[in-house]
């Protein structure tokens, strides 16, 4: 009995500590994907003041495409995931391509050391209370959304971006903008964009 009374204590710490574990620390599991934001659909809009102490509005991007990108320097495959994206960002630039970061869960500090040893240009929004995060429905880090021209979300990567994920994606929002009638529908435009699609890697 009393072997029996300590296994049942063993699994009730057991469940609480998984619980308690921030979102972060788990594998996305098959059933978030159900949660992600609708493709075709304009993006929320991300307001908001950099790690350089600027102010940021993703409306002042549209008419070009953009990735967005959630990240910290704890989360190892976003430290991974780092130089392909400067290197994507400069390939990409006679296009006007922008990347955007988020930073999620981590404190600003190490996050700016991090970009500044990997010469990153591109801005990192700090989002401490997790309400960009939230509104995203973010499952884990890194986690991208490709955004065409008219601010159309066309894909989402959850884990880290190979090169030929990165182009597949990039190839759905490079594309010129589209009447803002079938922007807001969400409507192919008549030169035959790809159907978007989401890319949700194997986890490691």
């Amino acid at each position: 009995m009393i072997g029996l009374a300590a296994a049942v204590v063993a699994t009730v710490a057991l469940v609480q500590l998984a619980r308690s574990l921030p979102p972060a620390s788990r594998s996305p599991e098959p059933s978030d994907a159900g949660s992600l934001l609708a493709r075709g659909e304009p993006v929320p809009d991300i307001a908001g003041t950099t790690l350089d102490g600027q102010a940021f509005d993703l409306a002042s991007l549209r008419g070009r495409p953009v990735m967005v990108n959630f990240w910290g320097p704890s989360c190892v495959p976003c430290r991974d995931e780092f130089p392909l994206v400067r290197d994507k960002l400069e390939a990409h630039a006679s296009e006007e391509l922008a990347v955007v970061g988020v930073l999620m869960y981590d404190a600003p500090a190490p996050a700016r050391d991090f970009i500044a040893q990997y010469g990153a240009t591109w801005p990192t929004v700090d989002d401490p209370s997790g309400a960009i995060r939230n509104v995203y429905r973010v499952a884990a880090r890194p986690q991208s959304y490709f955004i065409d021209r008219d601010g159309i979300l066309r894909s989402i990567q959850v884990g880290q971006l190979t090169d030929a994920e990165f182009e597949r994606q990039y190839a759905l929002i490079v594309g010129a903008a589209t009447e803002s009638g079938a922007a807001q529908s969400g409507a192919a435009p008549s030169g035959g964009r790809p159907k978007p699609s989401i890319e949700i890697p194997p986890q490691p």
